[in-house]
């Protein structure tokens, strides 16, 4: 199985919720220093749901004047696993972090579940809490939105950290899509039992198949090339090692080795640090790194600015 659809699974799976109830302030509107940008914040930790087209997405904002720094999740994942990152860069920041719809506990279900969605969504969640330009970070599937929102929002962009994803490569053909569809129906008896807990999704088996096959297609050298190339922010990539569950033999370094084109070619994208850890395991164990990459990239906006 491919690395992008076995191991969704497995993230679903080793799901931390964070806290639920921290008091609401109203917002306040300030010039941050550090982007030069007037932005809406707040005195304290807000969490609450936020409406977009036909469904509502679970987040929560830190607040204060920090840089603001929205996390993005592996395609079934949820805002729990950034918990460690967060931590790490403290509260100099201005921390965001939602769950897609119909993952985690509280975020609705919706009529799409499409890609483009998901892209909107990180527009939706920004306006909502009256940020106008943030830094973005994506783990797995959340790494291919980053990119997206990176390469059509300069402007809005400090810069972009993409983990362990948006690696382009053609690895979907039709009996790879196959071999996805007869994944998540010979799971979809199990599943289902985990959804209270916000373990896995609140999406069919045919959903998650149909997200997963989209994300082939959109991780293809001609489709996922020319978005790449035309990120103008600082860009930081930081990449696992070796196999995860799901993989076989060397096919998850091969994706990586596509990196070396994309670095090549454009002078924004850097690879800040291959770690130790796996696919899986890169924001529990490896999450110091993920966290110096989103320093690094803010410094260097600073200094563009």
């Amino acid at each position: 199985m491919n690395r992008t659809s076995a191991h969704q699974v497995h993230a679903a799976a080793l799901h931390v919720r964070g806290p639920e109830n921290p008091p609401k302030t109203p917002d306040a509107t300030r010039r941050n220093p550090m982007t030069n940008n007037i932005t809406s914040s707040t005195n304290s930790t807000w969490i609450g749901m936020v409406p977009v087209d036909d469904t509502a997405l679970a987040v929560t904002d830190t607040g204060g004047p920090g840089i603001p720094v929205v996390y993005l999740n592996g395609q079934f994942a949820t805002q729990g696993y950034w918990r460690r990152v967060i931590a790490d860069l403290g509260t100099g920041w201005r921390h965001i972090s939602y769950d897609e719809r119909a993952r985690g506990k509280r975020s609705k279900r919706s009529a799409d579940y499409s890609f483009e969605a998901a892209v909107r969504d990180v527009d939706a969640v920004l306006a909502a809490r009256g940020v106008d330009r943030a830094l973005v970070v994506g783990w797995s599937y959340g790494a291919f939105v980053a990119a997206h929102w990176a390469s059509r929002n300069p402007d809005r962009t400090v810069g972009a950290v993409l983990v362990e994803g948006a690696q382009p490569y053609d690895w979907l053909d039709e009996a790879m899509e196959q071999r996805i569809r007869r994944m998540f129906r010979r799971m979809s008896w199990f599943l289902p039992l985990l959804r209270p807990t916000g373990l896995t999704p609140r999406m069919t088996a045919d959903q998650q198949a149909d997200s997963n096959i989209e994300l082939g297609r959109i991780a293809r050298e001609r489709e996922l090339g020319p978005v790449l190339d035309n990120i103008t922010v600082p860009t930081r990539y930081v990449v696992a090692s070796g196999a995860s569950i799901g993989s076989r033999g060397d096919e998850q370094e091969r994706i990586r080795a596509s990196l070396d084109g994309v670095v090549a070619r454009n002078p924004n994208i850097t690879i800040h640090a291959k770690v130790a850890s796996n696919h899986d395991a890169i924001l529990r164990k490896d999450f110091r790194a993920v966290a110096e990459a989103v320093r690094e990239v803010s410094a260097l906006d600073r200094r563009r600015g």
